[in-house]
């Protein structure tokens, strides 16, 4: 299967996903692939009060599995409000591959939603992660914030890089460890 992105209004992609949805539906479309909005549960707090949130995992970007890309898809949904392109371009629709290809395929492992990952933090104070979806991601680790718990990576999609939080719990070592 590949993968095709869709670069679409951010904040607004739960939306553009449900009308590319309807569109494609009564079109016939869907039935050639699946739409993907990857998105990470992260723990807020406002105002005292804590509360789970899903947030997309790539700000502005659905994704488009299918076996092959067909082109009436792409005029189908051009007209979408808060569609604004395929990449690379509308002109070069070309499908993930390499690094790009497997950090999606990385995280659409854990489902469409992640949850948080389970970390610790060795006596450097250096993060280790046990499980979830920064577990093989270390490296991409470019700031943690124990307090909040979560941790920034670094994501790039067609050479243009972002930062995202993610969240995670601690895991506290026993006591009977430190003896």
């Amino acid at each position: 299967m590949k993968y095709y992105v869709l670069q679409v209004q951010t904040g607004e992609e739960e939306r553009v996903k449900k009308l590319i949805e309807c569109v494609l539906g009564a079109q016939n479309l869907l039935s050639g692939g699946t739409l993907y909005l990857p998105r990470r549960e992260l723990t807020i707090r406002r105002k005292g009060k804590t509360k789970k949130e899903e947030l997309p995992i790539y700000p502005g970007y659905l994704f488009w599995e299918c076996d092959e890309f067909n082109p009436d898809i792409y005029w189908a949904v051009r007209p979408i409000d808060g569609m604004y392109k395929f990449l690379k371009s509308n002109r070069n629709i070309e499908a993930l591959s390499g690094d790009d290809l497997k950090l999606l395929m990385h995280f659409l492992q854990h489902g469409e939603l992640v949850g948080t990952s389970t970390v610790s933090f060795d006596v450097n104070n250096r993060i280790i992660v046990k499980d979830g979806p920064l577990k093989g991601l270390e490296g991409r680790i470019i700031k943690v914030d124990k307090r909040k718990k979560r941790a920034k990576i670094r994501l790039d999609m067609y050479d243009d890089g972002f930062v995202v939080d993610f969240g995670f719990n601690i895991l506290e070592p026993r006591k009977d460890e430190h003896a």
